[in-house]
């Protein structure tokens, strides 16, 4: 995460830089700054657990967990509801969190005391606030790894120098995965856009995120694919990316959330039913939009857009 924010141009070091950073950047889609919150704030053994600011990242918790649980740092992977090793949302291992809300104030949410602002916040991409604590299950991390999800498929292509790189994430059921990677596969060829990187991996569900994006028993299949950078060719990546995201909605899958400011509002509607009450929880409790991620702004944008049917004029 950047290590400076344009509104507040220290770093955050602390619970109260964190909230001052809020604050100071009400109203902007800034990132709020958090490389130097990078502390172990306390490890019990005897507990099973381990209390760690959002900007440590994984690796620095290996001595602990016996091994890397993920790339990035904790507060990314929360924030996103990243699956683990073992193929379960990381919602499981979090037994609570600390995060600066929109107002500046500083609170705790855990599943027993404030079960709506955790269940909000995790997976919630930062839209509620910016994390500064999370406190995670050592003895389930630990499980985690010792348990890895099986791979289904795993294909890194050649690299194509100076063009960018496109991702998307589709869930798909176990069932129609080779149908539709076969489809897949034909559709990045018809748009003349080379593939870079084909994964796949079992994920398990979870119900305790509000924007719960593992609903049942997933394969996850990790696209990268690359494009020429002009404007026809990002133009093309766009319409790839969303005949993706089709596919695997006929598939009978659907895609991961980080993945929704491509969705249209169909698509939204069909795989995040819940996205409309997201929305109007964000409203209610950030009603003078202090907290605007670029992640919020674009899912707002894109479901707010007015539907209407589509004609095609020729020359």
């Amino acid at each position: 995460m950047p290590a400076y924010c344009p509104s507040f141009p220290t770093p955050v070091y602390s619970a109260g830089d964190l909230c001052k950073a809020m604050l100071a950047g009400a109203g902007t889609d800034e990132p709020v700054p958090a490389s130097g919150l990078d502390r172990i704030l306390r490890h019990d053994p005897e507990r099973g657990v381990l209390e760690v600011q959002a900007g440590v990242r994984w690796g620095a918790l290996a001595s602990v967990l016996g091994a890397e649980y993920s790339h990035g740092s904790v507060g990314e992977s929360v924030a996103r509801n990243s699956a683990g090793p073992d193929g379960r949302p990381i919602v499981a291992h979090v037994r609570a969190l600390t995060l600066a809300c929109a107002d500046g104030e500083l609170r705790r949410a855990s599943r027993e005391r404030t079960p709506d602002l955790f269940r909000l916040a995790v997976g919630g991409f930062g839209a509620f606030g910016a994390f500064y604590s999370l406190t995670l299950e050592t003895g389930s991390l630990v499980r985690a790894l010792a348990a890895p999800a099986g791979t289904v498929h795993a294909e890194t292509l050649p690299d194509a120098q100076d063009a960018p790189r496109h991702r998307v994430e589709l869930l798909l059921p176990p069932q129609t995965f080779r149908t539709t990677l076969d489809k897949a596969r034909a559709a990045c060829e018809a748009r003349r856009c080379r593939l870079a990187v084909l994964e796949a991996r079992q994920v398990l569900p979870e119900a305790e995120t509000y924007l719960c994006w593992a609903r049942r028993d997933y394969i996850a299949l990790r696209i990268e694919f690359q494009a020429r950078p002009t404007i026809g060719a990002s133009v093309g990546a766009a319409q790839l990316r969303a005949r993706l995201m089709a596919l695997a909605t006929e598939a009978g899958g659907s895609f991961t959330a980080d993945a929704l400011p491509f969705a249209s509002r169909a698509q939204a509607e069909a795989c995040y039913p819940m996205l409309g009450g997201f929305l109007e929880e964000k409203r209610r409790l950030d009603p003078a939009g202090r907290m605007l991620t670029p992640w919020y702004r674009a899912v707002r944008r894109a479901w707010r857009g007015d539907r209407c049917k589509v004609r095609w004029a020729s020359a």
